[in-house]
């Protein structure tokens, strides 16, 4: 589908590894990514009661971001698709990644949950760039956004503190890690006011990172954000 040799689809689900020629073959779909957990509307975690449209930390404690769209779990085989795209360098899995979403953003679409009209990478910082020598976030973006037909901003973000693994902290570490780790471009902020943006990235676990990026966004101006990632995490 896409034209850059880079993002050509393998010929092989990228979950069971049995021959397709989609990226994810129906059947892992249906296992693994088809979900159907009624989830939070703000933070996008699984929420017990179906009557609840939010859930009970998003009420006692409203994040900056608006809304969170996912397309499943963070659990295996889905966490194969991520390792293999941010630490083994297969970019070809941003593209399924991109897919995955898009085909989750057009369904869950309606009057109050409406497009972005500007999407952005979660930015890495300088040196883990240099260190792993692409942004997921960003080869996951470029696909999405001609795929939506939607602008993206790709310098708009900076990541100016070159902060640890989310992943590796304590929940409690985690806002001190991202505190003060992004920065507008100075060239770019008059297009903030008033937009809807979407936050790309590949994996959500306690949403502190995006929210960290949606509170300097509204900073400045933004009416909406709305965080687009592949998978989400059970809260620690």
């Amino acid at each position: 589908m896409q034209n850059y040799l880079h993002y050509f689809l393998p010929t092989y689900c990228a979950l069971c590894k049995n021959a397709s020629k989609i990226g994810i073959c129906s059947a892992c779909q249906e296992d693994f990514i088809n979900d159907q957990q009624h989830r939070c509307s703000i933070c996008a975690i699984p929420i017990v009661d179906q009557k609840a449209k939010i859930c009970g930390r998003c009420l006692k404690s409203p994040p900056h971001f608006d809304t969170t769209i996912t397309c499943t779990d963070y659990h295996a085989p889905i966490d194969s698709i991520v390792l293999g795209l941010k630490f083994a360098g297969n970019l070809s899995y941003a593209s399924i990644i991109a897919q995955q979403l898009q085909d989750r953003i057009k369904h869950q679409l309606n009057s109050q949950n409406n497009l972005a009209a500007i999407i952005c990478p979660v930015p890495l910082s300088p040196q883990r760039l240099r260190t792993r020598g692409f942004n997921q976030a960003l080869e996951i973006a470029r696909p999405l956004s001609k795929q939506l037909a939607i602008p993206l901003q790709a310098q708009l973000l900076w990541r100016i503190k070159d902060t640890q693994q989310q992943s590796r902290l304590h929940p409690d570490e985690r806002y001190q890690n991202v505190q003060h780790a992004f920065a507008i471009n100075p060239r770019l902020m008059h297009l903030i006011e008033g937009q809807h943006f979407g936050l790309i990235d590949d994996v959500m676990t306690t949403g502190t990172t995006l929210n960290e990026i949606a509170k300097l966004l509204k900073r400045y101006g933004a009416a909406r954000v709305s965080n687009y990632v592949f998978a989400r995490t059970n809260r620690d």
